[in-house]
């Protein structure tokens, strides 16, 4: 049983620390409670289960504990307060008749902040308590302006990721914007991206360029993947048909406009920065950059090396540009463009998978076959009010991509 040695209390009442006194015998915690009451909010109870009941209750600010009780002892008690994150932070004093310095050590051990020895004396019995409720109000204090600094950092973070994050993609909008027809090209590839990430991020292959921020990474940089096309005259990104070789050739260059845009950017700001501690953190800062630059050069790559601009194979290409790869085919085969209508999942599939060993990584097709379905839903989710396909279209682009066979492949390669 728990009781309160005051009346019931006054806002001023309110405002006091509160202190828990743990004793088995009632002349202790009249004492106890007489001597506290001035400048304490009191509450008292005479056996170790209904302080641990009281605790939970209400936490106190403090706890004055005996040690030597019937039932349930004070070291108990103080074992069972420390074993809860609720409660492990209360400081505990014991008071108790064991006198000897096995005693003490004992339950310092255990966790308790001080040790009284009975009789008590009143002037050390205050003073002590007076610190450790000191002390106590000074860490709550630190804790809660912690947790304000955190929570104000978390939110400057977020704000920063946005800002970030809108950056980017406007900045991938203006190479976008240049081309009427790609619409929400860049917000699908950047779905589809992520979904392959996902996939593959606890892949032996992939682990190592997929774990933690190197996912995220990846999955921010991709909508930068044709920004190079700023670079692109007019008359190549906006002629509405087929290019013709020389043409292409003019288009190509557009993998290394964007990297070499990417790689100036990082150059130029790093350079400005003259502290070096700012300096390292502007290099961590510029991590995504370094995905963005490597998705922009590479994305065109092939797994044959019959790729640009480097002719990269296998494993040299980086895992984010063979991510990308599958991810810009795949939407410019399901999305309609001028030279052609858009093609059905199926027919989309049919030509992904052909590519496997050749165009694409084969774990990378086998990643796109386990979520082809989250694909479909981003392309109907995100579609293109003008690519949004008519069965008939879509049957008669299936027909004709059987008909024109690799010629299909090149054709939508062109057009990202």
């Amino acid at each position: 049983m728990t009781i309160s040695l005051q009346p019931a209390m006054t806002p001023e009442e309110s405002a006091k620390p509160t202190v828990l006194v743990v004793d088995d015998t009632p002349q202790n915690l009249k004492l106890l409670g007489d001597l506290l009451q001035p400048t304490y909010r009191v509450r008292a109870t005479t056996a170790g289960e209904s302080a641990l009941r009281a605790v939970q209750a209400a936490r106190p600010d403090l706890i004055l504990l005996d040690v030597m009780m019937p039932g349930m002892d004070g070291y108990e008690v103080l074992r069972r307060l420390q074993a809860d994150p609720a409660t492990r932070d209360i400081p505990v004093i014991f008071i108790t008749a064991l006198d000897g310095a096995d005693s003490e050590r004992k339950g310092l051990a255990e966790g308790a902040v001080d040790y009284i020895t009975k009789p008590i004396d009143p002037a050390v019995t205050l003073a002590r308590v007076r610190t450790h409720v000191e002390l106590k109000r000074t860490r709550d204090q630190l804790a809660r302006h912690n947790r304000r600094l955190e929570q104000e950092v978390a939110r400057r973070l977020r704000q920063n990721l946005l800002i970030q994050d809108l950056s980017l993609r406007a900045l991938a909008c203006l190479g976008e914007a240049r081309d009427s027809e790609t619409g929400h090209h860049i917000v699908r590839t950047q779905a589809y991206v992520e979904l392959l990430a996902r996939r593959l991020r606890d892949h032996p292959r992939f682990a190592s360029a997929l774990q933690g921020q190197r996912l995220d990474m990846v999955v921010q940089a991709a909508p930068l993947h044709d920004i190079g096309k700023v670079g692109i005259a007019d008359a190549v990104l906006l002629k509405p048909g087929k290019l013709t070789p020389k043409e292409f050739e003019l288009m190509k260059a557009h993998a290394a406009i964007g990297a070499d845009a990417i790689a100036k950017a990082m150059q130029g700001a790093l350079a400005s920065v003259s502290d070096a501690a700012a300096h390292e953190m502007a290099g961590e800062a510029f991590a995504f950059l370094q995905a963005a630059r490597e998705i922009a050069q590479h994305h065109h790559e092939k797994w044959d090396g019959s790729g640009y601009p480097r002719g990269l194979a296998g494993e040299d290409i980086p895992v984010s540009a063979r991510l990308m790869a599958l991810a810009d085919v795949f939407d410019a085969l399901m999305s309609r463009r001028v030279y052609k209508p858009p093609m059905s999942l199926e027919e989309t599939t049919r030509i992904i998978v052909e590519g496997s060993g050749r165009h694409f990584d084969p774990d990378v097709v086998d990643a796109f076959l386990a979520c082809r379905e989250e694909f479909a839903a981003v392309a109907g989710r995100v579609a293109d009010p003008q690519s949004a396909p008519a069965p008939a279209v879509a049957q008669a682009a299936a027909q004709a991509a059987a008909q024109a066979g690799q010629t299909v492949t090149q054709t939508a390669d062109s057009g990202t």
